[in-house]
């Protein structure tokens, strides 16, 4: 290798060769032709080659460099191998000239490998002049019965290998349905066809760690030595001691429904803190970790159904709060998306405060007409702060003095309406509409097969067969 990297003129490939052989006298000349003279006078001063060392001292006059005392000379060999077995790899080499290799001239290219055994040692030859050979006879040996034999009784002569068994992460993806466990298997392929088909998702970005985590959380890796390969063993939940052997159980899953609770829990505590940015993280990732969940009881299975409904209407909500602050100097979109915020389906605490916003922002603008109308679903709701109920009064009062609107809005809060999740605009009853498969987000038409903004996940208008979380069941 090194004499390949010196004629391709390789200086670091040789350089490096010359490490790993402990070839100092090769390094000290690359380093030379190189130009490094102080390099290669340390070299060889501290490895003993004070030959060279003065040559390369003459060169350098003045410029010589001052080396530390004490330095003894340390040598870079090439590691010993763990263990040695002969040659290696173990080819079939043809006989040479001297070995009979003459025999195999003029038989069209096919060479023959002949063992030791195969030579005519004690074969007659009928030539003339022949001198008999080695003479070799045959021995007049007693009968085999006579001969003592070994008892080997019980044991053979042949290992047989047991027949391996179907790995345990192949049953799982035979014996399931759920993309959860198929994902846990290290089925990844199969786990996006399953999620493709029931819920029409198309883009696995968002998941691909939580792929990981389920398949690294279903497995433990145990190590022997360094030489030998990880063993990987797979965790089953529901297994006991007393479990058949037989049976395989289902894997086990690092996500489950009661994190997704706890997640909720922190969303909404999030949003009363008006961290809309890190309350909006919260609920994507619990729309991103529902496809995998596996429920252990039917009625989970709805309130699965339920959160995710739940999660859309705030993820819906927070991204067009957090669009409306971007658009400081557009007044009447701000008006319109502090609006449609106060018609997504909210936990009361958290409608109150976007009814309150929404008054603030139409007030301000001078939209009294519209600002008394939220002012009064802010009193419906029986604010608990005496702060919020008597400045919606005040605020209605103005309303009722002076019913005008200095702007225009898309809003009519008369006729129900759904928010489209990607322009943001009302589809009112009666006009046409198209949703996600998975997050039941309403979109207008022409965002037909475009990729759901709310969920991140599914294509909107595509078809799905529908949100599968149930057990499976393996025997």
């Amino acid at each position: 290798m090194m004499k390949i990297a010196e004629v391709k003129n390789d200086v670091m490939g040789q350089f490096h060769d010359a490490l790993y052989l402990g070839d100092i006298r090769e390094r000290i000349k690359i380093l030379e032709n190189a130009g490094h003279l102080p390099l290669a006078y340390i070299t060889s001063t501290v490895h003993g080659l004070h030959d060279v060392a003065e040559h390369l001292a003459a060169e350098l006059g003045d410029n010589v460099p001052s080396l530390p005392k004490g330095k003894s000379a340390s040598l870079l060999m090439p590691p010993s191998p763990i263990s040695c077995g002969g040659d290696w790899p173990l080819l079939m080499v043809m006989k040479g000239i001297f070995e009979g290799g003459l025999d195999n001239t003029g038989k069209g290219g096919h060479e023959e490998y002949e063992e030791a055994a195969d030579a005519d040692w004690g074969d007659e030859v009928h030539e003339e002049n022949d001198e008999g050979g080695w003479e070799l006879e045959d021995l007049e040996l007693p009968p085999d019965a006579n001969t003592p034999k070994i008892n080997t009784h019980g044991l053979s002569s042949v290992f047989t290998a047991p027949t391996p068994g179907m790995p345990t992460s192949q049953i799982w993806v035979q014996k399931s349905s759920l993309a959860a466990e198929h994902a846990a298997a290290g089925n990844f392929d199969t786990a996006m066809r399953l999620l493709n088909r029931q819920l029409g998702i198309r883009n696995f970005t968002p998941l691909k760690q939580l792929f990981i985590d389920l398949h690294m959380g279903s497995n433990t890796y145990l190590r022997a030595i360094c030489s030998a390969p990880v063993v990987s063993m797979a965790i089953e939940r529901g297994w006991s001691e007393s479990s058949s052997p037989n049976v395989r159980w289902l894997p086990t899953l690092v996500f489950n429904f009661s994190q997704l609770e706890e997640k909720l829990k922190a969303g909404y505590k999030a949003t009363t803190g008006g961290k809309f940015t890190e309350a909006l993280q919260l609920f994507l990732s619990i729309l991103h970790t529902i496809p995998l969940i596996v429920v252990e009881a039917r009625r989970e299975v709805d309130e699965v159904k339920e959160l995710i409904v739940i999660v859309k209407e705030y993820v819906l909500g927070l991204q067009m709060e957090l669009k409306r602050r971007e658009l400081r100097d557009n007044p009447v979109r701000q008006q319109e998306l502090a609006a449609y915020f106060t018609h997504c389906n909210l936990q009361l605490p958290h409608l109150r405060l976007a009814l309150l916003n929404a008054m603030t922002v139409c007030y301000k603008a001078g939209n009294l007409k519209l600002a008394g109308n939220f002012a009064r679903r802010i009193l419906e709701t029986n604010p608990s702060a005496e702060n919020e109920a008597r400045t919606a009064r005040q605020v209605r009062q103005a309303a009722e003095r002076n019913m005008r609107d200095v702007n225009q809005l898309n809003y009519d809060f008369r006729n129900p309406f759904v928010v489209c999740g990607a322009t943001y605009i009302p589809i009112y009853r009666g006009q046409k509409d198209v949703t996600c498969p998975y997050c039941s987000s309403h979109f207008v038409p022409s965002q037909e097969g475009q990729l759901c903004p709310v969920c991140d996940l599914a294509v909107v208008g595509s078809d799905a067969s529908g949100l599968l979380c149930s057990p499976s069941q393996i025997g």
